[in-house]
């Protein structure tokens, strides 16, 4: 799916690297910003979706192993992008989006639901943080859509309900130019 993007990219006329990386591994992590900033200079968006996704369970029962890594990928490996890509952001005066899924407080949703909060503390802290020294942060909130993921979520739910994913991505480039 990702050289499928990274073509579309192309064709409009954009340049696009793949960079298959797990975002737990920092010194990854810290390559892959050496080569943005000696390739590009920096960068001018950064999109943050990446997220780990526990199963469903009642908070007293969350294993060990789904809470460890909800916190490692979805708090630390988000905090550790922001130390790292701010500098390369801020040489391009670029923006960063922080892709929102509260679900805080729902029922079954201790692990995923608590550390996508604190996923969304740490953005708007930076937001608040880089008012006056950039760069722009902000988040958003697609609408619900028919994902591997929601359906994991919500199994049995009426998809034709669901916001099809093209139409949440234009939503989405719309909200960008805001």
């Amino acid at each position: 799916l990702g050289d499928v993007y990274k073509r579309q990219v192309q064709v409009n006329g954009g340049q696009a690297t793949l960079v298959p990386l797990d975002i737990t591994d920092d010194a990854g992590l810290q390559r892959m910003c050496i080569s943005i900033n000696e390739r590009w200079g920096g960068i001018n968006l950064w999109v943050h979706s990446a997220v780990y996704t526990a199963p469903l369970a009642p908070t007293g029962h969350v294993s060990e192993n789904d809470l460890d890594k909800s916190i490692a990928v979805n708090l630390r490996a988000s905090q550790r992008l922001i130390t790292m890509i701010d500098p390369l952001l801020k040489a391009k005066n670029g923006a960063a989006v922080h892709i929102d899924d509260p679900q805080a407080g729902k029922k079954f949703f201790a692990a995923y639901g608590s550390t996508k909060a604190g996923q969304k503390a740490l953005f708007d802290g930076w937001a608040a943080e880089s008012v006056s020294t950039g760069p722009r942060v902000r988040s958003y909130t697609p609408a619900p859509m028919p994902t591997a993921t929601r359906a994991r979520f919500y199994p049995g739910e009426d998809k034709g309900a669901l916001s099809a994913p093209s139409v949440e991505a234009e939503r989405f480039v719309s909200w960008l130019k805001k």
